[in-house]
C-alpha cells in the first residue's frame, strides 16, 4: 500500500489485525464501512477483501491520504472506497450516511475521542446495530462513555481493542 514512512503511519501489527478479523466474521459481508484515523487504510483495505461493500477512508495527513486513493485505484477498488483528506474530527458527513463497522485507531497520545463518536451517532452515520473498533494503549482502561456501551475488550500486548456500540 502506498504510504509515507515515518510517524505519519503507525499500522495495526499483523497479528492484532487477524484477531480483530476473527471476530467480526461474518459481519463484513456488504458492510459500509468508516476508517477514521486510516493511516495506510490496512484494515478497510482488509475489510474490502473480505467482501465489505464500501470503504470511506478518513486520514488528515494529505500525502497519506492521497496514498490511500493511489492505492485504491491500483488494487482496482476505486469505485468502493472513498478517500476523505481531513481530521477525523471535521470529517464532513452526509446526511443519511450510515456505517456498519467504525475503526478507530487515533494516536495513543489523543485521548478517546467521545465528541467525534457522540457527533457520528447524532448524525445518524452510527446507529444501534453499527459497531465501532476503537484501537488504543492497553495500558488504558476501555473507554467510559455513557453514550455507548463496551461490549468486548480484547488486549494484544502493547494494543487493545474495545468494542463499542451505541447505547440504548
Amino acid at each position: 500500500m502506498s504510504a509515507p514512512s515515518g510517524r505519519a503511519v503507525r499500522p495495526t501489527p499483523a497479528r492484532v489485525k487477524e484477531a480483530l478479523f476473527s471476530i467480526l466474521g461474518n459481519r463484513i459481508d456488504g458492510a459500509r464501512v468508516l476508517d477514521l484515523f486510516a493511516g495506510s487504510g490496512a484494515l478497510g483495505f482488509e475489510a474490502l477483501s473480505r467482501g465489505a461493500a464500501h470503504v470511506t477512508f478518513v486520514e488528515s495527513h494529505r500525502r497519506t491520504a492521497a496514498g490511500l486513493a493511489q492505492t485504491a485505484v491500483r488494487l482496482g477498488l476505486a469505485e468502493c472506497c472513498t478517500v476523505i483528506a481531513a481530521p477525523a474530527e471535521r470529517t464532513p458527513l452526509r446526511p443519511g450516511e450510515r456505517y456498519d463497522l467504525v475503526f478507530a485507531d487515533p494516536p495513543y497520545a489523543q485521548p478517546y475521542p467521545a465528541g467525534l463518536f457522540g457527533r457520528l451517532r447524532e448524525c445518524g452515520a452510527l446507529d444501534r446495530e453499527s459497531l465501532v473498533i476503537y484501537e488504543h494503549s492497553s495500558s488504558a482502561a476501555a473507554p467510559d462513555d455513557a453514550r455507548f456501551t463496551v461490549v468486548r475488550t480484547a488486549r494484544y500486548g502493547a494494543v487493545a481493542l474495545s468494542f463499542l456500540q451505541a447505547a440504548a
